[in-house]
């Protein structure tokens, strides 16, 4: 494969590429870069790709294969290591795409640690605490990835054109090392958060109107993460290519680390099939909040909403902070319209715990119990029922259920009973007095009380299908939902609400997200295709809280039919964060890369569309949705006082009332006559109290309905009388 632009000289087994993540934890943004991008990356490369990380005894046992080098450089690096006291180990990711791993054991190599922070000391100027155990790593880690390159290019018997991609400030000491030693290696890092950036963001500052302003070298010494900083920035300056996740993230750095990246944008592959999985991920979800709300299960679950929001547990950064506040306020809108829908919000977010609640467990007993009961009397009656039936007889009912299964039946009906609301956190909090998301549910008063309309449950820990308590995968859990809402104040992307749209569940994000920013970049109209995007950035927090409510409940207010249409609108937005469809930014900077480190092999002049450079305007890829043809909505206000019906989305036809007289007879399904005359509203921003009364004279009979001003009913015209 030759990309434009590129001329590689030497056959392609000279040119492998390594990539080194920031971390060994299998959570967060890097891992889910890494393992989404592979499978087209080893298709890219081919055999000559290779990911580099820390061994992690208990992940690998579950997630790698361990087997031989197949190349004989990398075996012969590997054995050299490994006899001189490191450990190594060469394996295959069980992923898709089957990229071949090295994993080097940290801790192994720790008593080198005093010689190689001297050596980081005298050749770069930065010293690392002895306090600090992540840098510490960071640095054996660096040391350890340096020292394969350097062995790994010398045991080749042809000089290789290698190719180095390091993720994050933890893998930074390696990309600074491969520079100060001169190594042929052709350098990419990747930052997909500057470390200040979110240290800043925690510290409740108005950061993005800021930016210009920070002094970064006194702000980083006053967090006390002065020696971080100066390894990320030194990879930043070090390396030949510079990218960042997002644009909003590319701002941040051109301040923070002084120097302006281009873009290389983390992308997932769509799945298929996406609405009758989220009806059997639904029904999962439904099973647990059946156990959850023993005892006060007075809501009906088909007319009950899940929403989510999760990730790593920054309480402002995150915005859990202001979707509680909009959660109360929700609460009351609901209760106080007297709405039949019910809300259960989850909070997926790892804190400290120290085990599993025991009435959370035991709700999940008490359910098993229920359905144990209700098939054994479901047997009996079907036995009865079959018995009576080959005789040609009737059943008695009296006869069907004895006097012993109405005993079983009230037993299990007793075992219901509770006399304390449901828990709200499934786990044993270890900082239960201090932790701010509780802290906020109590200030809040969201008990999941009867009369709370809206539900909270704070799940402490990640989603796993071998979990005794929520058995399923992240993944089929946020199929199962309706809505994930991510109001964050600092990310750099944003691969929650990624991950929702590509399974087809709209969600909630911010304009201060790469996500957002790129969705409003690339789509007309992002809220009617489930992208609903929040404004932090030009908006005081109480408006933007206001606002973020009036999203929920306009959600709230949609019927079934338009939750299904609306997922459609979303899923088709999948090939867009596809890998297949951006990965060309990735592609575009191991090759400016090549030319950077190689001129007299490799020359790179990227075509316009895919510079890696700043993009050059352009016009959205997805216009807004326009409805077909047949079926005619309504939706603007009566022009008089008292009940309104908010203004119609962008595209929304609307017909006056002189032109009914056109219309066919009642009851009759033909369309419309051709060219048939129509006015085009304007469009309101879906503001709490805004509304537009567009005087429009409609006939009489029409139904008035004291709707609010985010419902967007639908109605066919031919169904109206006359």
């Amino acid at each position: 494969w030759k990309p434009p632009g590129s001329l590689p000289v030497g056959p392609l087994p000279r040119l492998p590429t390594w990539e080194w993540p920031g971390g060994g934890a299998p959570v967060g943004g890097i891992y889910t870069v890494l393992q989404t991008k592979a499978k087209i990356t080893s298709d890219e490369w081919g055999e000559n790709y290779f990911l580099m990380g820390p061994y992690l005894e208990q992940n690998v046992r579950t997630q790698v294969e361990l087997i031989d080098p197949p190349h004989p450089a990398v075996r012969r690096t590997i054995d050299s290591m490994n006899a001189k006291g490191c450990k190594v180990y060469f394996g295959r990711w069980l992923i898709e795409g089957g990229p071949y791993v090295v994993l080097l054991d940290v801790g192994a190599t720790a008593w080198s640690l005093d010689r190689w922070k001297t050596e980081l000391w005298e050749s770069c100027a930065i010293g690392v605490p002895w306090y600090d155990r992540e840098a510490n790593d960071a640095v054996l880690f660096g040391f350890l990835a340096a020292w394969f390159l350097g062995e790994f290019v010398a045991q080749c018997e042809e000089k290789p054109f290698v190719i180095g991609h390091f993720h994050e400030w933890l893998a930074g000491v390696g990309l600074i090392l491969c520079r100060t030693r001169k190594l042929p290696v052709a350098t990419i890092f990747t930052t997909h958060a500057t470390l200040l950036g979110r240290y800043l963001c925690a510290g409740s500052v108005d950061f993005y109107n800021n930016l210009h302003a920070f002094n970064v070298d006194k702000e980083a010494g006053d967090r006390q993460i002065y020696h971080r900083y100066c390894m990320e920035r030194a990879a930043v300056h070090c390396t030949h290519v510079f990218t960042t996740v997002s644009q909003i993230t590319a701002v941040e750095a051109e301040h923070l680390l002084k120097r302006k990246p281009g873009e290389g944008l983390g992308k997932f592959s769509a799945m298929h099939e996406f609405q009758n999985l989220h009806a059997q991920s639904k029904a999962h979800i439904q099973e647990f909040v059946r156990g959850h709300f023993y005892g006060h299960l007075d809501f009906n679950l088909d007319k009950t909403l899940f929403f989510f929001i999760a990730g790593r547990y920054e309480f402002s950064n995150k915005g859990a902070d202001i979707f509680l506040e909009a959660l109360a306020r929700l609460n009351y809108l609901l209760r106080v319209n007297g709405s039949q829908v019910t809300v259960v919000t989850f909070f997926i977010m790892p804190a400290r715990t120290n085990n599993f609640n025991v009435e959370s467990l035991k709700g999940q007993a008490v359910r098993k119990q229920l359905w144990d009961t209700a098939n054994a009397v479901k047997e009996k009656f079907g036995k009865k029922l079959y018995e009576s039936l080959l005789v040609g007889n009737l059943p008695d009912m009296n006869k069907m259920l004895d006097k012993e299964d109405f005993t079983m039946m009230k037993r299990a009906i007793f075992a219901t009973q509770r006399h304390s609301f449901p828990p709200v956190c499934t786990h044993n909090m270890l900082d239960d007095s201090t932790d701010p998301v509780l802290n906020t549910i109590r200030r809040l008063g969201l008990f999941n009380s009867s009369a709370d309309r809206v539900k909270v449950i704070f799940h402490p820990e990640f989603l796993s299908s071998t979990s005794p308590l929520l058995p399923v995968d992240y993944e089929e859990f946020v199929r199962g939902c309706h809505l994930g809402v991510f109001p964050s104040y600092y990310e750099p992307w944003g691969y929650t609400p990624a991950e929702c749209t590509v399974m087809g569940i709209p969600s909630i994000s911010t304009n201060l997200s790469g996500f957002g920013c790129f969705m409003e970049e690339h789509i007309a109209d992002p809220s009617a295709y489930g992208i609903y995007i929040l404004d932090r950035r030009f908006r005081a927090l109480d408006d933007s809280c206001t606002q973020l409510t009036s999203f929920l409940y306009s959600f709230c207010q949609q019927s079934r039919r338009q939750r299904i249409i609306q997922r459609n609108r979303t899923e088709r937005l999948s090939d867009l964060l596809d890998w297949k469809y951006l990965g060309r930014y990735y592609m575009s900077a191991r090759h400016l890369a090549l030319a950077k480190a190689f001129p007299d092999n490799f020359t790179y002049e990227p075509p316009e569309e895919t510079a890696v450079s700043v993009r050059p305007p352009r016009s959205p890829i997805y216009p807004a949705p326009t409805l077909p043809p047949r079926v005619l909505r309504f939706c603007a206000g009566y022009g008089v006082p008292g009940p309104y019906i908010s203004p119609p989305p962008r595209g929304i036809r609307v017909y006056p009332a002189p032109l009914f007289p056109h219309l066919a007879p009642k009851g009759s399904l033909h369309p419309l006559p051709q060219g048939f005359p129509c006015i085009q509203p304007l469009c309101v921003p879906p503001v709490m109290g805004s509304v537009t009364e567009t005087p429009l004279g409609l006939p009489p009979d029409v139904p008035k309905l004291p709707l609010s001003p985010f419902a967007l009913p639908a109605w066919d015209f031919r169904t109206l009388p006359g």
